[in-house]
C-alpha cells in the first residue's frame, strides 16, 4: 500500500503537471464501488464543471479541494494509481474512474485490486478528523510524539500502524525506522525508555523525508507496483535496511536478516539478538 511518501510524491506530481486550477468537465466512473459513498450519477453530478483549487495530502489521502468548498477524498490503497491521458485514449480494464479536464486532459484513476476508493465530503465534515499528527510538520515535535505513546501497552509496530497515533505510517516505514531506532517491533509502548522514544521520534522523519526525498519506494516490476503519476519508479528501494530483505546479509553484524509472521503483522529481525537492540529482549519462540 503506498504510504505517506509515496502519497506525497502523487500530490507533488498532480500539482506539477497543472492540476489545480483545472475545471471538471465530465467524470466517467466504470467500477462503482470506488465511489461507493455515493451513487455514481449523483457523484458525477456534483463535480461537473467545478474547479480543482488546491491539492493537498493527509496521512494516505489526495486531497481535491473544489471551488464549491466540497473535498475530493482520494484513497489509493493497494494498488490505486493516477496519470494524466489524452482526450482520445481508451481505457484500460482497470481503469475505473476517469476525470475528463476542461484542457483535454484525462485524470484517469487505475486500480488493479479495486480497493482504490473516493469520497466527496462537504463544507464542514471532515471523515480525517480522527488521524493522528503529520510525522514531517513542523509540530510533530519530540514532546507531541511522547504525548501521543503515553499510557499505552500495546506493542509498538502495531500502534504505529495505528493511522490515529502517527499519520501516513505503514509497514515499510514502520520497519525501516524502528531498526534505525534498535527497537523490538514487539515491544510494549509503556516499556520505551525516554532515549528510545527520542530516537525514534528522529528515525520516523529521517526515513520518511528520505524516501520523500527518493520519490517514494517501488519493490518489484509489477504494474500494481508503486509508480508516480508520470509513471516512474520510486528510488528508494535501495535506501531500505530491512524491509523485503529476507535472507539478505544484516547491514549491521553481517548475519542475515529474517521475517516472523505474527497474528498482529510480519517483523522484520537480523537474526543476531546481539545485533538488534542495546539491550537483548527475550523472544516468544512464536513463528
Amino acid at each position: 500500500m503506498p504510504e505517506l511518501p509515496e502519497v506525497e510524491t502523487v500530490v507533488r506530481d498532480l500539482r506539477a503537471h497543472g492540476l489545480p486550477g483545472a475545471v471538471i468537465r465530465l467524470t466517467i466512473v466504470r467500477w462503482a464501488r470506488t465511489v461507493a459513498a455515493h451513487a455514481p450519477d449523483a457523484f458525477c453530478h456534483a463535480l461537473a464543471g467545478r474547479t480543482v483549487m488546491a491539492v493537498t495530502r493527509r496521512a494516505k489521502f489526495i486531497v481535491l479541494t473544489l471551488d464549491t468548498g466540497n473535498r475530493l477524498l482520494i484513497h489509493l490503497r493497494m494498488t490505486g494509481k493516477l496519470r494524466f491521458a489524452s482526450a482520445g485514449e481508451r481505457p484500460g480494464p482497470h481503469d475505473h474512474v476517469t476525470l475528463c479536464l476542461d484542457d483535454g486532459r484525462q485524470l484517469v484513476f487505475n486500480d488493479t485490486r479495486k480497493f482504490g476508493r473516493f469520497r466527496l465530503v462537504p463544507p464542514g465534515e471532515d471523515p480525517l478528523a480522527a488521524l493522528g499528527p503529520e510525522p514531517l510538520e513542523a509540530t510533530f515535535t519530540l514532546a507531541c510524539f511522547r504525548q501521543r505513546l503515553a499510557g499505552k501497552t500495546r506493542p509498538i509496530k502495531p500502534l504505529l500502524l495505528d493511522q490515529s497515533t502517527v499519520a501516513g505510517l505503514g509497514n515499510i516505514y514502520v520497519d525501516e525506522a524502528l531498526w534505525q531506532a534498535r527497537i523490538h517491533p514487539e515491544r510494549r509502548t509503556d516499556t520505551l525508555t525516554a532515549a528510545e522514544i527520542r530516537r525514534l521520534h528522529r528515525a520516523i522523519r529521517v526515513v520518511l523525508q528520505r524516501a520523500v526525498d527518493n520519490a517514494g519506494t517501488t519493490l518489484g516490476d509489477g504494474a500494481a507496483n508503486f509508480y508516480s503519476v508520470a509513471g516512474h519508479r520510486g528510488r528508494n528501494a535501495d535506501a531500505l535496511q530491512v524491509f523485503r530483505r529476507d535472507g539478505q546479509p544484516c547491514p549491521r553484524c553481517g548475519s542475515h536478516m529474517v521475517i516472523k509472521r505474527r497474528k498482529s503483522g510480519d517483523i522484520r529481525l537480523c537474526a543476531n539478538p546481539n545485533c538488534r537492540y542495546h539491550e537483548p529482549i527475550e523472544e516468544t519462540g512464536e513463528d
